[in-house]
């Protein structure tokens, strides 16, 4: 079957399906009901931090906790003990954040390819959000996150999260706070990339990095 023939048959499918829609309706014109639940059980704001921290590491996500001080020695240790020497920093991500690691610190440029990528050891970004009860990090390329590429193709991803104003308990909370995908392209990241093969065997870093550390910062580390 031709490529032409099935995009005809598919939008042929459509067309009928929207047939009896008048031309004048609109999406907006029938708003949907929302009264599912938004989340699920109540819990402090120390119970949601717990949450997300153990549902990123059962996603096999390197989860550390710390506060805006101790960021900048957190992070040189971690990248240290990678054997990491050249480190992307995306715009927008702190400078102080890095000061007291001993690498190279590259800039992204939209020059940068996916080979070039690759050959980083590893990146440092923020996050627009983290979701406690799915233990999802969300990317919007916002201030200190980058293109979507710059968490895709190096193999070592470093992930700093404010728990004072970024942590949510639910999708839909989350849904609520970030911006439409028409605006920014959002990234869904629940541990590091992993896929399994037809008998089940588990093969990380096939579409992403093969590891992921999230550094769950208290206080505000965008001053440091």
């Amino acid at each position: 079957m031709s490529g032409g023939t099935s995009r005809e048959r598919i939008l042929g499918r459509v067309r009928r399906a929207l047939a009896d829609v008048p031309r004048e309706e609109r999406p907006e014109d029938h708003p949907v009901v929302r009264d599912y639940l938004r989340v699920h059980g109540e819990r402090s704001p120390a119970e949601t931090l717990d949450l997300l921290a153990g549902n990123l590491a059962d996603y096999r996500a390197l989860v550390h906790r710390v506060d805006a001080a101790g960021l900048p020695a957190l992070l040189a240790r971690l990248l240290a003990e990678r054997g990491a020497r050249r480190v992307l920093a995306p715009a927008g991500l702190p400078r102080g954040w890095l000061r007291d690691a001993r690498v190279d610190v590259l800039s992204d440029t939209p020059a940068l390819t996916a080979r070039e990528l690759d050959t980083v050891d590893s990146v440092v970004t923020g996050c627009a959000l983290a979701i406690a009860e799915t233990g999802t990090l969300v990317l919007d390329a916002g201030p200190g996150q980058g293109r979507r590429a710059l968490t895709l193709v190096p193999d070592h991803h470093l992930c700093v999260v404010r728990t004072a104003d970024q942590v949510v308990d639910s999708v839909p909370q989350a849904l609520e706070r970030l911006a439409p995908v028409a605006a920014r392209p959002l990234t869904w990241v629940s541990g590091p990339s992993a896929t399994s093969d037809i008998e089940l065997d588990r093969v990380e870093g096939v579409h992403g990095p093969r590891t992921l550390e999230v550094l769950l910062v208290a206080g505000d580390p965008r001053p440091v």
